[in-house]
């Protein structure tokens, strides 16, 4: 089975313009949570190169910050993708659920 992080069931979608609204989506991620979830989350970002780079950043360090504050497991992972001509795409997901789905 041939595998892209496109194919991985998506409970949320975020399209983000800056940091700003990186960090909104971080925490929105962080109280809806991982565990006991049977999909990930997807954040869309612009393909400029030096925006996408510091969403990438907030979101991956945002998430792992804010499960650790929660005591929750922190095994996420994520991938970065082309999702379109004008974005980039981060899909993040436990690694428990890409397990279970046979990924």
């Amino acid at each position: 089975m041939d595998f892209h992080p496109k194919n991985l069931p998506i409970l949320k979608t975020y399209v983000l313009k800056d940091e700003k609204d990186a960090s909104d989506a971080v925490k929105d991620m962080v109280k809806l949570g991982f565990e006991n979830r049977k999909e990930g989350f997807k954040v869309l970002m612009p393909k400029e190169s030096r925006i996408a780079k510091r969403i990438g950043y907030t979101v991956t360090t945002g998430v792992t910050q804010g499960l650790r504050q929660k005591n929750e497991i922190r095994d996420i992972k994520y991938w970065t993708y082309h999702h379109d001509k004008d974005h980039f795409a981060i899909v993040l997901i436990s690694s428990n659920t890409l397990a279970e789905l046979g990924f």
